[in-house]
């Protein structure tokens, strides 16, 4: 009973150091911050007192203090996931909080297993760094969806503003203040840039770089020749936001079609490990008249291999481009 009762501790042990991670964020920023908050972080922060240039500085580092780190050996991983997160943790205080959660890892693994010393070590330091960046991922890859929804609906509510008479600058500041986070204070920093002289297109495009995000591009783009070359902007806004969402639509559609499939190859690539367990389970030792043979851990790693080759197989015959 001692393999699969080690391999529920190391489970447990992973979803607590994603819970203290989560706590720890909550607690120090609040909850205006999670993306789950329907508050409009940068209007929340405004009515609390602080003034617009103070706010467009705090939204601007937290956006941008990951990148200065791109070429810091550990955190290099992380650098681009939590740029995109705009996580208000700086890259000092994550590393810090990967080695606070690899020692209590360790301390956790200490009291619940018998391993050894290396072998300990080694999964607490990998729970840390592996349980943080999960969760910057997480918290990345939910941020991002949030946008890319939220986009369509901005660019109409500019195509509206623009055509009843609005200057651009002052669509953005609409779009600020009517629609939620994340994108919310996104357009807003822009248009607090835009109040203090930077110029719109030259904003739209940076964010669109920092987000690596097509559509933010296409807006920046068009943005960018309309200030240029003239002619009806929105008319142009009106289109594009019309091409997002026929994107989505295939997305949607191509996810639906995909779906029985990725759910498959998850299930083939779980499904040994789970019967593993059971086995373990239902019968400690199944497996102890093979595990003195020579060819029994020939045999696990190449189970783990093909695992492995199945897992990256499946994906790609699902990843579809849109």
């Amino acid at each position: 009973m001692s393999v699969p009762i080690e391999l529920l501790i190391y489970g447990l042990v992973f979803v607590g150091v994603l819970v203290i991670v989560e706590g720890i964020y909550l607690t120090l920023f609040g909850k205006s911050i999670s993306l789950n908050s329907k508050v409009n972080r940068r209007l929340d922060m405004m009515e609390k007192g602080k003034h617009r240039a103070e706010v467009m500085d705090t939204l601007r580092k937290e956006m941008n203090q990951h990148l200065q780190w791109k070429n810091f050996p550990v955190y290099s991983l992380l650098a681009s996931k939590a740029q995109k997160a705009a996580l208000a943790f700086t890259p000092a205080q994550l590393l810090m909080i990967m080695g606070g959660v690899s020692a209590l890892a360790f301390a956790a693994l200490t009291v619940g297993t018998s391993t050894a010393l290396v072998v300990r070590a080694g999964i607490s330091l990998a729970m840390g760094v592996g349980g943080v960046f999960f969760w910057v991922t997480t918290k990345a890859n939910k941020r991002m969806s949030m946008i890319e929804e939220q986009l369509p609906d901005a660019i109409e509510l500019m195509v509206r503003s623009l055509r009843v008479g609005h200057p651009f600058a002052s669509a953005i500041q609409i779009v600020s203040r009517e629609i939620a986070d994340p994108l919310a204070s996104e357009f807003g920093m822009i248009a607090d840039e835009a109040q203090y002289g930077r110029d719109v297109g030259d904003a739209l495009q940076e964010m669109a770089e920092r987000l690596e995000m097509q559509d933010l591009r296409f807006l920046a783009v068009a943005v960018t020749i309309q200030q240029q070359s003239g002619g009806n902007l929105a008319e142009i806004l009106d289109g594009l936001a019309k091409v997002i969402r026929a994107r989505f639509r295939l997305f949607r559609r191509v996810k639906a079609i995909t779906a029985e499939a990725k759910w498959s190859g998850k299930f083939l690539s779980g499904f040994p490990l789970i019967a593993l367990v059971g086995i373990n389970l239902l019968d400690p030792h199944y497996y102890d008249d093979v595990m003195d043979h020579p060819m029994f851990m020939t045999a696990c790693v190449a189970v783990g291999v093909f695992l492995a080759a199945n897992m990256f197989v499946m994906r790609m015959l699902v990843n579809i481009k849109v």
